[in-house]
């Protein structure tokens, strides 16, 4: 293990999940590939204009609620988003060593919670293809508190459900401005993720302690084949 966190000071690790416990090729694939052309064939138009547009209003959304909403967006896009993520579903896979991480947070009587802004549609379609529900104590979606997790207004209603110590919990996210607002609410222990999509760049990160897979943080005895 490296000495990016010490597990005798943790209680409480929140999770985020696409990137940090899933690969993020999935989403990146869906919304920037699959679902313009989707999009285009619906409409009869020209898919790299479909690209274009799809780009623009997603950026315009960016840091939102509504950007990670799977009704906002069929609406917007007179599209069933829902049914189109299922076309390509078999792309959601784990990210290395996360079962093998989430077992080891288990035998440490660490509270595992997941922190998503994933659409519940989305949400639940990930559960049933993954193996991670099992793993976890609970699992919550910023849908339900009607603010995305770069919101202080998520991080207090989470703490008021929740009751955890900020001053002993760690929270893992592919997303620094997440991180960043993790932190300016009081999160202690915080650790980002180098390479989030299995087939996207290796980042460096600079303001955050950071790991590539989780193998890093664990014992060896629990890494996985």
């Amino acid at each position: 293990m490296n000495n990016k966190v010490d597990w005798n000071a943790i209680d409480t690790v929140l999770l985020d999940m696409d990137g940090t416990l899933l690969d993020l090729h999935f989403d990146n694939h869906f919304w920037l590939e699959y679902l313009p052309q989707r999009y285009a064939q619906h409409h009869n138009i020209c898919p790299d204009q479909a690209t274009r547009d799809l780009h623009d209003r997603f950026d315009a959304k960016r840091g939102t609620l509504e950007w990670y909403c799977l009704e906002h967006w069929s609406k917007e896009l007179a599209v069933d988003i829902r049914q189109v993520k299922e076309e390509v579903n078999h792309l959601i896979s784990e990210r290395p060593f996360t079962q093998a991480f989430l077992s080891f947070l288990g035998d440490q009587n660490k509270e595992r919670i997941l922190i998503t802004n994933a659409h519940p549609h989305t949400l639940e379609l990930k559960l049933q293809v993954t193996g991670i529900e099992p793993h976890l104590d609970q699992v919550i979606s910023s849908h339900q508190y009607g603010v995305p997790k770069e919101d202080q207004h998520f991080w207090q209603q989470l703490h008021q459900q929740l009751n955890f110590d900020p001053a002993r919990t760690l929270f893992v996210d592919d997303t620094e401005n997440i991180l960043a607002a993790a932190q300016q609410f009081g999160i202690a222990h915080l650790l980002c993720i180098h390479q989030p999509d299995s087939k996207g760049q290796h980042r460096q990160i600079e303001r955050f302690p950071a790991i590539n897979h989780f193998d890093e943080v664990i014992p060896p005895h629990y890494h996985q084949p």
